[in-house]
């Protein structure tokens, strides 16, 4: 178990960043907000755990244990992978996945590009119970924080968007109203975290 890692930022994408270790540049998966949060020369560390498969061993890096643990939480419901889980706080940080959950807030949860409403249903059968065990207060049905980063070129953007699973027509969508503030971001962080902030309205 590879439980983190530290070391200068080799590159910086949309989704992941290479991290030097020991001389070998590590492929951490990690949140758009995470990312945007690194600087390609800069030294990192990240709460990391590693996925292992028959076909690969990957590694997922938070900016802290507590996003990791979450990560590992959701993975205990049936039908919940990596990929879902990282999903779910990219649209949500982790207190909002927690106050979802704890609340039963259905439509918080599929927000997550991935979760349909017996999958939601099926998140908070299996964890509310634990989630409110923690202390963590239900939400009461309002806007969690997005947690995401983002990408002022719109083809990018869009591109990020799809990629993470949402429909082309919904990545358009928050792209325009991103655009209609009339504060267009000019960073590519910067856009894709307000375009995800306008999907998990």
């Amino acid at each position: 178990m590879i439980a983190s890692v530290r070391g200068p930022v080799l590159h910086v994408g949309l989704e992941h960043v290479v991290v030097e270790v020991g001389g070998v540049g590590l492929h951490v998966h990690t949140t758009p907000a995470t990312a945007a949060g690194c600087t390609t020369g800069r030294e990192v560390t990240l709460a990391t755990t590693l996925v292992v498969r028959e076909e690969s061993l990957t590694l997922y890096g938070f900016d802290g244990s507590e996003a990791r643990g979450l990560f590992e939480q959701v993975q205990t419901v049936s039908g919940v992978g990596p990929r879902l889980a990282l999903a779910m706080l990219s649209v949500h940080s982790p207190d909002g996945v927690r106050q979802a959950i704890a609340g039963g807030d259905l439509a918080a949860l599929t927000k997550v590009p991935g979760i349909g409403k017996k999958g939601a249903e099926r998140i908070v059968l299996e964890l509310k119970d634990k989630i409110l065990a923690m202390g963590v207060e239900p939400s009461l049905g309002g806007p969690t924080t997005p947690s995401t980063g983002a990408d002022p070129v719109g083809a990018q953007v869009h591109e990020a968007l799809v990629g993470l699973g949402w429909s082309s027509k919904q990545a358009d969508d928050a792209i325009e109203r991103v655009r209609a503030t009339g504060a267009t971001p000019t960073a590519v962080s910067d856009f894709l975290k307000s375009a995800l902030r306008e999907l998990g309205r």
